[in-house]
């Protein structure tokens, strides 16, 4: 008799010893190894980028989930002016208060409106994720365009609604509170006199570039690919940024890095003098954000063979159209 090595083998041989048939070949269960563990076999990790998406995807235009996405970026830019305007003019409130009737209540304070900044983007960031990848600013969308993780169409529909929403959320806000907003300056962004106009467009623009460059490392695949953790921890960074930005920025321009959020104050409180340094809440954070896009693709993702010879220009061209470079 021959050796059993399977389960059931005994019996097959005896069969096959009677018949003069040769014994049949056992082929194991799919999924189980030699070992006897079940399961596919492993996967590599997923540590490249996703493929890039086309500039214009317009059959995205016909389903639901693009749609989805722009109402919760919506929704996020409404609920995030709302709440952020609304502690300025109470806490600019309370300060004039405390100076005019020697309340000791100071409110907030600078400290917890950064917080109040910061705590909304960690929140919605965490909530519309999954819907639309939790953007929340035209200048983070636009970075995004220009690594092409968004098309063309949805990075226009994604702004639209962000302004939108941030005009709504404002509109709440002067609704909730007349007399303190038309009082009290709106909330809006503007240039301290303290400070020259060329300081506050370096201070949008390297405030965008620290909030946008820590947005494309949290959401890293080579990251999420070595911890398991970082999905789930990527909108507290990314809160903490805009956190820390603000508190360096607030002295000089009330801190935009984000120009639906002072396109929006601008618009509802709506006086003359609210219009002259606009443009540097725009130029600002774009450039920020281009910086980010480039530093993210040519240094942070790029595979490096010989480091030593740089094409620098080739690096800066197709990152933003093409692909990671890699360096030969």
């Amino acid at each position: 008799m021959e050796e059993v090595t399977k389960e059931g083998s005994a019996e097959i041989s005896q069969t096959n010893q009677v018949s003069g048939d040769p014994p049949p070949t056992i082929v194991p269960k799919e999924g189980v190894t030699e070992e006897g563990s079940g399961g596919p076999p492993p996967t590599k990790k997923d540590n490249v980028d996703p493929p890039q998406v086309p500039l214009f995807n317009l059959r995205e235009l016909k389903t639901w989930s693009f749609y989805r996405a722009v109402i919760a970026e919506f929704v996020a830019a409404l609920l995030y002016l709302y709440v952020t305007i609304a502690t300025i003019i109470g806490f600019v409130a309370s300060r004039t208060r405390r100076r005019m009737y020697h309340d000791p209540c100071d409110g907030v304070g600078l400290l917890g409106i950064a917080w109040s900044f910061g705590g909304m983007i960690f929140l919605l960031v965490y909530c519309t994720a999954g819907i639309s990848g939790g953007h929340i600013n035209p200048a983070v969308t636009f970075g995004f365009f220009l690594v092409r993780r968004v098309s063309l169409p949805r990075a226009v529909a994604y702004i639209a609604a962000q302004c939108s929403g941030a005009i709504c959320g404002t509109m709440l806000v002067r609704a909730f509170m007349t007399h303190l907003y038309d009082e009290l300056g709106g909330g809006v962004n503007s240039v301290s006199q303290s400070y020259s106009r060329g300081t506050a467009l370096g201070a949008e623009m390297f405030g965008t570039f620290v909030v946008v460059y820590t947005v494309f490392s949290a959401t890293d695949p080579k990251r999420k690919a070595g911890d398991s953790h970082v999905p789930v921890l990527a909108p507290l960074p990314i809160g903490f940024a805009v956190f820390m930005v603000h508190l360096a920025t607030i002295p000089i321009t009330g801190t935009g890095i984000n120009p639906a959020r002072s396109l929006a104050t601008a618009i509802v409180y709506n006086r003359p003098e609210v219009w002259d340094d606009q443009l540097i809440f725009w130029y600002g954070p774009f450039s920020g954000a281009l910086a980010a896009a480039i530093y993210h693709r040519c240094i942070s993702r790029a595979t490096a063979k010989e480091p030593l010879r740089i094409r620098w220009l080739d690096c800066c061209f197709n990152c933003l159209f093409d692909h990671a470079p890699e360096f030969d």
